[in-house]
């Protein structure tokens, strides 16, 4: 009966999330269905094994949540992502119009800034561009897909994305895990992310197919839509209902400007990384007062942290003359991370309860049974709680709560590398997740203006099969 409420729980959270319910909700009603059919202490459940794994969460995490949704916010507002956009767009022009896209999107969520906010800056100069090239508005999805939701959120190494940075306290790593093979994942997944754009592409001009259905497109409705909303904030760490807060530039800075704060992220990350807090004498944090916890545990969520607020500090002197309301932009970005953190820890909290039922060995001796060793079957954990929660995060963290330790005492007795361990579970992740429900799939198609119809095809193509090899190319590498 533990495995039947497991799975009535499971699937009343995918059921009732794909039709806008929100998981604050359902989270905790899917983890009382578990516990209640397991025969264990519902009230125990809620209060001491759900709160307290969705507590961890946010205790862990927060800091990133906010400074990454406030950095958004600010370069956002401060025009800087439109510049560099323009600027792609200006330099490649409508010959490369695929191409720009891609690389813009590519650019700024490498250095921190919000997927979502990449969406509502990118799509709208992406279709001008579209439109100008004749090259057809359906394949506008995929392209922003490729160069934000794919690479550079699971393999590029030092990458800031939450994704990146979930494994850190569990695996002992950096933002910079296996980079050898983080780079030759993420030229794999650009590679036949633009192979199959380029072959889609020229395959409708061969067709005589335009730009297709005119419209503006309506990022305000997109970031208003209340089912557009729900989705997305498990998906990412921005709440697109505070994308409309705060005045923007009226004309965004030089392209130095506007680039600066994304390099700055990733020095300050490398910096704090390698040379500053491996140099740190941090003993105390093995006191009680500290968590008895060690570097190795809090080292990564540190080098990010500092890393954003950084280049927080660098994009507020560079272009304060352009937020005539810092204050109402802060305050949006601050606003942006709150309901994306309590959505993903409510799925981890749901993830702890499954986890606490004795059925759930039934589940975890398959896992670690699934032939191909420890790295396959990392993968395969990942991947499936990733495409049934719709979140990365979500996925990601459910899975290492639950097999984290097992998966470290396995990488201790065979030799394994934690690094190999980390950069598997992220790409991983990022890769079924990717599924009709994902939030970051249905506000795409919103903010570009297509469907699921038109566009989801592409996003399968760019978004799974891609990663999908990415992921079988290091596995394979990583296993030699």
């Amino acid at each position: 009966m533990g495995l039947v409420g497991i799975l009535l729980g499971l699937g009343l959270l995918i059921a009732l999330a794909f039709r806008g319910w929100s998981v604050l909700l359902l989270a905790p009603a899917a983890a009382l269905i578990a516990a209640a059919f397991a025969g264990e202490p519902l009230l125990a459940h809620w209060t001491q094994t759900f709160m307290g794994s969705a507590a961890r969460f946010v205790g862990q995490f927060f800091p990133l949540f906010l400074l990454g949704a406030l950095f958004g916010k600010l370069m956002e507002d401060s025009g800087s992502v439109a510049s560099i956009a323009q600027f792609m767009t200006e330099k490649l022009g409508p010959s490369r119009a695929m191409l720009a896209v891609v690389l813009a999107g590519a650019f700024v969520t490498y250095g921190g800034v919000s997927l979502f906010v990449a969406f509502f800056v990118i799509a709208p100069m992406g279709l001008a561009l579209f439109r100008a090239a004749s090259i057809p508005r359906r394949l506008m999805p995929a392209a922003i897909a490729l160069g934000t939701s794919t690479f550079t959120m699971s393999a590029l190494p030092g990458t800031p994305s939450i994704q990146n940075a979930i494994p850190m306290p569990f695996f002992g790593t950096t933002p910079f895990a296996a980079p050898g093979l983080g780079i030759i994942a993420s030229i794999i997944m650009l590679g036949f992310g633009l192979w199959w754009l380029q072959r889609v592409e020229a395959s409708a001009r061969h067709a005589g197919e335009g730009f297709g259905k005119e419209g503006v497109t309506s990022v305000e409705a997109a970031a208003d839509d209340p089912v557009v909303r729900e989705r997305a904030t498990t998906a990412q760490a921005f709440d697109p209902a505070e994308i409309g807060h705060g005045e923007h530039a009226d004309k965004g800075p030089p392209i130095l400007f506007a680039a600066l704060p994304l390099i700055v992220v990733v020095v300050v990350n490398f910096i704090m990384s390698f040379a500053v807090l491996p140099r740190l004498d941090v003993s105390y944090l093995a006191e009680d007062r500290w968590g008895s916890t060690s570097l190795s545990v809090v080292a990564g969520v540190w080098s990010v942290a500092v890393a954003l607020a950084a280049a927080i500090l660098t994009v507020v002197v560079l272009n304060f003359g352009r937020l005539p309301t810092l204050r109402t932009t802060m305050d949006a970005g601050a606003n942006a991370s709150v309901l994306p953190i309590f959505s993903v820890a409510s799925l981890v909290g749901f993830g702890a309860v499954v986890a606490a039922v004795p059925a759930f060995e039934i589940v975890r001796d398959w896992v670690l049974g699934i032939e191909g060793g420890p790295l396959v079957s990392l993968a395969i954990a990942t991947n499936i709680l990733a495409a049934l929660t719709g979140s990365a995060s979500g996925g990601l963290t459910i899975a290492l709560d639950a097999l984290g330790p097992t998966y470290m005492k396995l990488a201790a007795e065979t030799g394994l590398d934690p690094a190999l361990m980390h950069r598997i579970a992220v790409i991983g992740s990022g890769t079924l997740d990717s599924l009709p429900h994902n939030g970051a799939v249905v506000t795409l198609l919103a903010v570009c203006g297509t469907t699921h119809r038109e566009s989801y095809l592409d996003i399968v193509m760019v978004g799974i099969v891609g990663p999908v090899i990415a992921l079988v190319a290091v596995i394979a590498l990583g296993s030699f």
